[in-house]
């Protein structure tokens, strides 16, 4: 492992995409004395950066302007500005097609954007997440053609995953230890002096294949840990028992036991998705994949178990789910975040639309729902106002997501009943038949 040093050979990068990866990631550098040239082809985002302005809810305008005022954070939609940088990092999505294979057009996009002014000498990094040989084989093949340089030789390159964890604010990028794999030791040198410059630990791996296979291992262990809950959830609950309450319990051990927590879905951009970029890879040599596959599948039919449970719960109250109207608490895909990207609330939405429900939601995070390709009923659909008299217009209320700003109690004395996928009520209060835990 290697510690942060202050070598200051890195005078100009480019951090290329300014989305929840980019932004943080081009603020620490900036705000480490180093000039950011912060691109993004979307006109909207640049025109906010530059007058200082945050479209990030846990990013403050004030670090944004902080870091313009200064001269440091420079954003663009020109990308003719990487010929005078030293470094340029690649944070753009990587996506799953509608046929859930890897969607890799975004990397090889940007490569092609940046290869007309890649210069002798500079250093480009991949952090979003990719398949192992995304970095050598694909990105390498197009920085190469588009260029007429030589990746080890001519220019530098590497792969060093992000590890952001949006809403935990003990989550810093200086502060979370940083993998680096190169292309070659001389390509790995130069990642590590970079990161170096901003990150308390960097530590480097022997390939670019081992930083990518890394990274969908952290990302395939919390999806196949959350499927064995969500398997468990709804075992336990056929038997009347609490799996929150289990996994209380069997937190009290102290080696041996690491607890993980169900929910209606997975969501976020990297759970959902990641798995199958190996899965899809593995093919290619033969191999399958059986346990994320299942992981998977388990994942994707808890939004089915949640509308099962609201259905059961109108029942006790001699409603049919068709013309009653669900009020569907929480849109993002985790608490405390304004990011709803693969929310299993809009999943949620659409099963109850399905079956004849008229729905509306809350979360004062996501005042409006932005357009999806998947979900485009809801889009500019609007949240509704936390006030009792609104609530009480609703026969039922599934908490789809825990914010910790929401007060709960105001729902408990409102609606009945309430399917909590999130143990959001736990201790609030409740009689036992108004609160459906799912």
């Amino acid at each position: 492992m290697a510690k942060k040093n202050s070598d200051s050979s890195t005078t100009r990068i480019a951090v290329i995409g300014q989305g929840y990866v980019g932004l943080p990631l081009a603020l620490v550098f900036a705000e480490a004395d180093v000039d950011v040239l912060a691109l993004d082809v979307d006109d909207e985002k640049i025109d906010d950066l530059k007058a200082g302005r945050s479209y990030i809810r846990h990013i403050p305008d004030e670090r944004i302007a902080g870091a313009i005022g200064t001269g440091s954070l420079q954003p663009s939609t020109e990308f003719a500005g990487i010929t005078d940088c030293s470094a340029v990092v690649i944070c753009v999505p990587t996506p799953l097609d509608e046929h859930r294979q890897p969607d890799m057009t975004y990397v090889t996009g940007t490569g092609e954007s940046i290869a007309p002014h890649l210069s002798p000498g500079t250093l480009v990094v991949l952090e979003s997440t990719a398949f192992p040989g995304a970095t050598d084989e694909l990105l390498l093949e197009t920085l190469e053609k588009g260029s007429g340089l030589r990746a080890g030789e001519d220019f530098h390159l590497a792969f060093s995953p992000e590890r952001e964890d949006p809403g935990n604010p003990k989550s810093h990028v200086g502060r979370i230890p940083k993998l680096v794999g190169g292309h070659t030791p001389a390509c790995l040198e130069k990642a590590v002096a970079l990161y170096g410059r901003v990150v308390d630990t960097v530590v480097p791996v022997s390939s670019c294949r081992v930083a990518e296979a890394a990274k969908l291992m952290e990302n395939i262990f919390r999806s196949v840990n959350i499927a064995l809950v969500n398997e468990l959830k709804v075992v336990y609950a056929a038997m009347g028992v609490d799996v929150w309450e289990v996994i209380e319990a069997a937190s009290s051990k102290p080696f041996g036991f690491m607890p993980f927590y169900p929910g209606p879905g997975l969501g976020g951009h990297c759970i959902p998705i990641d798995p199958f970029y190996l899965t899809w890879k593995a093919r290619e040599y033969g191999m399958h994949t059986r346990f994320i596959e299942l992981a998977g599948e388990i994942n994707t039919t808890m939004p089915g178990f949640v509308v099962a449970r609201v259905s059961e719960a109108l029942n006790s109250r001699s409603k049919p789910i068709k013309g009653s109207r669900i009020l569907i608490v929480g849109a993002a895909y985790k608490g405390n975040v304004d990011d709803m990207r693969e929310s299993p609330a809009l999943v949620l939405l659409d099963l109850l639309k399905a079956q004849g429900a008229d729905l509306a939601y809350y979360d004062p995070y996501i005042p409006e729902i932005p357009s999806t390709r998947a979900h485009a009923d809801w889009a500019r659909k609007r949240s509704i106002a936390w006030e009792p008299e609104e609530l009480a217009r609703f026969d039922a209320a599934v908490i789809a997501t825990h914010h910790n700003c929401v007060d709960y109690t105001i729902l408990l004395k409102t609606v009945d009943p309430i399917i909590d996928t999130r143990n959001a009520l736990n201790g609030a209060g409740g009689r036992p038949d108004q609160v459906w835990k799912a």
